[in-house]
C-alpha cells in the first residue's frame, strides 16, 4: 500500500525531473505527497527501492557543491547557482551540453565563427574567445593556457555520461581562482552508482547526424567502476554565409575569388571515454575527448573554407583521495590531476581561398597552425568542524601549465633563413621552432592558498567569509575575496547578499603572439578583474510553486582589448578596457497537476563599457519556458521555447541590431516504466524554422565587418533516438 501511494510521486519525477528539486529534503517530498490526489494514480509497477532512490533524488537535486566545495542547499549556498541533472537532460531531449545550458538563467548560447565553438554569455559578457566562464570536469579546469578558453577546437560534449551539471552566475575565483569571472560551469560525469546497470542507445537525426552510446556500471572485486563510451558523426547544418571576409577583398580589386554565398562547414567525428573507480576513499577517473574531421565554421579568418578541417584531442586523468573522518574535526580531499591537449591542422586550412588579393595567392592564403599542452595540478583541502558554529576550509595547491610544443607552416609571413616576406604565391613552408613562428614554447606555475568560514551565528542566520591567494610565475600575484550572508527564517524561504571578487589570466596568446598579420601579445599585462555585487530570494509559495529572484551589479577593468598601432596594420594586446553591468534573473516553478509542470525564468541585463556605450552582442532581454506534460500513461511530452531579445552592436559596429528570435523544441517520449527497459524519443528542434543568427565580429583594424549577416543557425531539424537497459 505504501509503495501505491508513492505513484504520483514517483510519476512526477518521471515526468518533470527538474521539478523534483521544488523539494529541500523529504520532509517536504512527504508534504507533497499529503497534497496529491489518489485518482490521480496510475496502474505502474514500482518497488520500495524505486521508492528510497525517488527520496535519494529529491535531496541531491536541492544540493550543490560548486559554490564551497562542500554539499549544501542550493538556498543557503554563498552563490546564485543552477542544477542541471540527468534526468532534465533527458527530458528535454538535449543531445549536446550546450542544448542542456540554454536553461540556465542569464546564460545565452552565442557562436564564434571558427568552427561554431559556444560563447556562454552569462550577465552580458560576451567576448570573441569566451574566457570570461570557467567550465570544468569533475572540478578540473579544460582552460587551454594557450587561448584562454576550452582550446581552438571544442566540438561539442555529449550528454550520456553527464549525472549533473552545477553552474553558478557570478563570480568564482575565492574557490576556483583564474577565469571563474562571470560563472563557473562544472561537468559531473556519472559513476557506477548513477549507471548501475547496462545502457545502449542510438540516434539519428538531420545533417547526417548518428550517435551511439554504452554506459555500464558495476561492482568488480570490490570496486565501483563506470565504463562510458559515446560516438557522434555529423555532416553539420549547413545554412548559408552570404558574404564572407574575401568578399570585400574581391569588391577592390574586381576578383571573385570568394566561396560565399556557401554553406558553413561543421563536419565532424567525436569520440567521447570516460571511466570511473571508486574504492572507499580513493576514487580514479580518466576521460578522452577525441575530434576528428572538424569543420572550420565560417572559417578561420572568417573566410569560407569547405575543405580545410583540423582534429584535436583531450585527455584527463585525476586520483582523489576523500575521508570525511580523517580525524574528529577533519575532512580532507587531496586530489592529483593532469590533463593534455593537443591540435593540429588535418588538412590546409584557407584563411582566404584559392585567387585571394587579386589573384597573388593561387593556392589560397594558407596558415596551419598546431599546438600541444599538458597540465599538473596537485590540490588539498580541509573542512574543520571543531569551533562551535563554524565550518572552516583551508586549500592549497600547485598548477604548471606547459606549452610544450607550436608548429606552423603557412605560405605567408617571414622566410626563416633569409628574414625576408615570402613573395606572394609561395609554396607552403615549416617555420615551426624558428623565429617566424607565430609563438614560442611557454610554461606556467601557479600556487594558491585558500580560507574560508562559514558561520552560523544565528538560527536562521549564515555567515560566509572567503579569501584565495594566487600567485602566478609570469604575472605576479592576485587576491579575491568573497562574503556572503545568507538570512532563512523559516524554511520556505531565503536571502542572500553577496559580494566577490574575481580575475581572469591573461592567455599566452594575449602576451605571447608574435607574427601575427593582425594580432599582437604584450608580455606586460595584468589579469582582468571583476567585483560583484547580489541580492537573491528563494521562495517556496506552495509544495507546487517556487519562485525564485536575483539582482546583480558588477564593475570588470583592465579588460584586455587589441588596441590598434600607431603606423600599422596590426593591434597590441592592452588592458584598455572596462564594463559595467546590472539587472535582474527571475525564476518559477509550477506543477498544477500531477501531470503536468511549467518552468519559467527571464533575465534582464545592461553592460556599458567606460564611455557608456553598450558592450553588445548579448542579449539585454531573454527568456525561456519548459512545460512538461504526462499525456497518457508512459508517454511524455516536453516543450521548450526560448526567446532572445534585444542584441545591441558593440559601440564600433556600424550595423543595424541583430534581430531578436524565438525557437520552439518539442519531445516525445516513450519510457517502460514497469519493464524499465525500452526508452524512445522523438524530437524536432527550432519547430517554426525561424531563422536564428548569433553575431558575427565587427570592423577590426581595416574598418570592415568581414561576415555583415551574421552566422546562421539551424532551421527546422529532427532526432529519432531509442535507448535499452538491462
Amino acid at each position: 500500500m505504501l509503495v501505491r501511494l508513492l505513484i504520483p510521486l514517483l510519476l512526477t519525477i518521471a515526468i518533470s525531473p527538474c521539478h523534483a528539486d521544488e523539494m529541500d529534503d523529504s520532509r517536504e517530498a512527504i508534504d507533497f505527497l499529503k497534497d496529491l490526489d489518489i485518482e490521480d494514480l496510475i496502474d505502474v509497477e514500482v518497488t520500495l527501492d524505486d521508492v528510497f532512490d525517488v527520496f535519494d533524488g529529491l535531496v541531491k537535486a536541492r544540493t550543490v557543491s560548486i559554490a564551497t566545495g562542500d554539499k549544501q542547499s542550493i538556498a543557503r549556498a554563498p552563490s546564485v547557482t543552477s542544477v542541471i541533472t540527468a534526468q532534465d537532460i533527458e527530458a528535454i531531449g538535449a543531445r549536446d551540453i550546450d542544448e542542456a545550458l540554454e536553461a540556465v538563467p542569464g546564460l545565452h548560447m552565442a557562436r564564434e565563427p571558427l568552427g561554431y565553438k559556444p560563447v556562454y554569455t552569462i550577465r552580458g559578457m560576451y567576448s570573441d574567445n569566451n574566457r570570461e566562464v570557467l567550465v570544468l570536469i569533475n572540478g578540473i579546469p579544460l582552460t587551454s593556457v594557450y587561448t584562454g578558453n576550452r582550446g581552438l577546437v571544442w566540438g561539442g560534449m555529449p550528454v550520456n555520461a553527464i549525472a549533473r551539471i552545477e553552474v553558478i552566475r557570478g563570480p568564482g575565483s575565492a574557490v576556483y581562482g583564474a577565469d571563474a569571472f562571470g560563472g563557473v560551469i562544472n561537468i559531473i560525469t556519472k559513476s557506477k552508482e548513477d549507471i548501475d546497470g547496462t545502457e545502449m542507445g542510438v540516434r539519428a537525426g538531420s545533417f547526417s547526424t548518428g550517435d551511439a552510446w554504452i554506459l555500464h556500471g558495476e561492482q568488480w572485486a570490490g570496486f565501483d567502476v563506470a565504463l562510458a563510451l559515446e560516438y557522434q558523426t555529423t555532416d553539420g547544418q549547413r545554412e548559408v554565409i552570404d558574404a564572407d571576409a574575401q568578399t570585400s577583398y574581391d569588391n577592390a580589386p574586381d576578383t571573385n575569388a570568394s566561396l560565399a554565398p556557401g554553406p558553413v562547414n561543421l563536419q565532424g567525428d567525436n569520440v567521447d571515454i570516460r571511466l570511473d573507480v571508486l574504492r572507499g576513499n580513493w576514487q580514479l577517473r580518466a576521460g578522452y575527448q577525441g575530434r576528428r574531421n572538424m569543420g572550420t565554421g565560417a572559417g578561420v579568418a572568417h573566410a569560407l573554407d569547405p575543405n580545410g578541417h583540423h582534429s584535436a584531442d583531450r585527455i584527463n586523468a585525476d586520483l582523489t583521495y576523500h575521508n570525511q573522518e580523517f580525524t574528529r574535526y577533519w575532512d580532507v580531499t587531496a586530489q592529483f590531476s593532469v590533463f593534455n591537449t593537443a591540435f593540429e591542422a588535418k588538412r590546409d586550412h584557407r584563411l582566404f581561398p584559392p585567387g585571394a588579393f587579386g589573384g597573388t595567392y593561387p593556392d589560397g592564403f594558407i596558415g596551419n597552425p598546431g599546438t600541444s599542452e599538458r597540465h599538473t595540478r596537485f590540490d588539498t583541502s580541509g573542512f574543520y568542524s571543531g569551533f562551535m558554529k563554524h565550518l572552516i576550509r583551508i586549500g592549497t595547491g600547485y598548477h604548471t601549465g606547459d606549452f610544450y610544443k607550436s608548429t606552423e607552416t603557412k605560405n605567408f609571413g617571414t622566410e626563416p633563413s633569409t628574414g625576408l616576406p615570402l613573395p606572394p604565391g609561395s609554396p607552403v613552408i615549416n617555420v615551426s621552432d624558428t623565429s617566424a613562428a607565430f609563438i614560442q614554447e611557454r610554461e606556467r606555475k601557479a600556487w594558491y592558498l585558500s580560507l574560508q568560514d562559514t558561520w552560523s551565528f544565528a538560527p536562521d542566520w549564515e555567515f560566509t567569509a572567503g579569501l584565495r591567494y594566487d600567485h602566478y610565475s609570469d604575472f605576479g600575484k592576485t587576491v579575491n575575496p568573497r562574503l556572503a550572508l545568507v538570512w532563512q527564517p523559516f524554511p520556505d524561504f531565503a536571502s542572500k547578499l553577496l559580494y566577490g571578487s574575481a580575475f581572469r589570466a591573461p592567455a599566452f596568446v594575449d602576451l605571447y603572439n608574435a607574427n601575427n598579420p593582425l594580432t599582437l601579445g604584450n608580455p606586460d599585462l595584468k589579469p582582468e578583474t571583476i567585483k560583484t555585487w547580489e541580492l537573491a530570494f528563494d521562495y517556496r509559495a506552495t509544495n507546487n510553486l517556487h519562485l525564485a529572484m536575483n539582482l546583480f551589479n558588477y564593475d570588470a577593468t583592465d579588460k584586455i582589448l587589441f588596441i590598434p598601432d600607431a603606423g600599422g596594420n596590426t593591434a597590441t594586446a592592452q588592458n584598455a578596457g572596462k564594463q559595467d553591468g546590472h539587472g535582474i534573473e527571475l525564476e518559477a516553478r509550477w506543477k498544477p497537476t500531477t501531470k503536468s509542470s511549467l518552468l519559467v525564468n527571464y533575465a534582464f541585463q545592461k553592460a556599458t563599457d567606460e564611455n557608456d556605450h553598450h558592450i553588445g552582442n548579448a542579449p539585454q532581454h531573454s527568456a525561456y519556458l519548459r512545460t512538461d506534460w504526462l499525456l497518457y500513461p508512459n508517454w511524455y511530452l516536453d516543450t521548450q521555447v526560448n526567446w532572445i531579445a534585444k542584441r545591441k552592436r558593440t559601440p564600433s559596429d556600424y550595423r543595424t541590431p541583430i534581430d531578436d528570435y524565438t525557437t520552439m523544441d518539442l519531445t516525445l517520449r516513450y519510457k517502460d516504466i514497469k519493464q524499465g527497459n525500452w526508452n524512445f524519443a522523438v524530437g524536432v528542434r527550432n519547430l517554426v524554422d525561424a531563422d536564428v543568427r548569433e553575431p558575427s565580429p565587427g570592423p577590426g583594424l581595416s574598418d570592415i565587418v568581414t561576415i555583415p549577416n551574421d552566422l546562421p543557425l539551424a532551421g527546422r531539424n529532427y532526432f529519432l533516438e531509442l535507448r535499452y537497459r538491462f
